[in-house]
């Protein structure tokens, strides 16, 4: 299976209805563990809304967020494209407070997405953007 989807939204929160609708094509056929499908649903809305809240913060409406998924035989991946600023994820997620130590309402965003995702990165792209790049295995290797 490779099956792989594409869309792109204003930087707009209440686009998140829109985002997550977008994204249950990648749960065709069914994934069979349902609290797999649930964190990736979560991963994705975490980053959306870290893209629009942090990366985006400064930027019109106007300014796209490119977003792309890629359904693999055992895992999806999830590329979140941005026109924001640069930022060090590992520096960021070291300076976090843990879930137990963080009694804020914001800020634990970040440390949800590492837990739950396999691979988490943040990098430059060849046209000065940013990627959000989240991996999750949905299956496990036999």
């Amino acid at each position: 299976m490779n099956q792989k989807i594409y869309l792109k939204v204003n930087t707009d929160l209440t686009a998140s209805p829109q985002v997550l609708s977008w994204f249950e094509q990648m749960n065709q056929p069914p994934i069979p563990d349902q609290e797999m499908w649930w964190q990736c649903q979560t991963l994705l809305m975490e980053g959306f809304t870290n893209i629009v809240e942090h990366a985006h913060k400064n930027l019109p409406i106007e300014t796209p967020i490119e977003i792309e998924a890629v359904r693999l035989d055992e895992s999806i991946e999830i590329r979140i494209c941005s026109q924001g600023q640069p930022f060090d994820l590992e520096q960021k997620l070291r300076q976090t407070s843990e879930f137990e130590n963080n009694d804020r309402e914001r800020g634990r965003g970040l440390k949800i997405m590492s837990a739950i995702a396999d691979k988490l990165s943040y990098e430059p792209t060849a046209d000065n953007r940013y990627c959000l790049f989240i991996m999750k295995y949905y299956k496990k290797c036999l």
